[in-house]
């Protein structure tokens, strides 16, 4: 994070993977979620645009798209994924939904 900022960066992204490697396993995943909300305050309070991605998927996006001032999620690859059997418009409003 600090070189990030050091950097000038506008934005960063979190890599949400050992949150979804949890959560998936059935583990309790409030460890990782607590830093993933500890980390997007911080860069929030720097200034900066705050993502996440990397392992979400329609069982465990809900936290983390709670989380107070994440800006923007990447889950393309679970949406698409999805969209093989539902279709892009279902795939897309059932994110939504779960996002919301």
């Amino acid at each position: 994070m600090e070189a990030a900022i050091a950097s000038g960066a506008p934005m960063v992204e979190f890599h949400t993977g050992r949150y979804a490697e949890v959560f998936n396993a059935g583990e309790d995943p409030e460890k990782e979620l607590d830093e993933l909300v500890l980390m997007t305050t911080f860069g929030v309070d720097k200034g900066l645009i705050v993502a996440a991605g990397h392992g979400l998927n329609y069982r465990n996006v809900g936290p983390v798209a709670k989380i107070s001032g994440m800006h923007e999620l990447n889950i393309g690859h679970s949406i698409i994924s999805r969209a093989v059997f539902t279709g892009i418009g279902r795939a897309v409003k059932e994110m939504k939904d779960l996002a919301s």
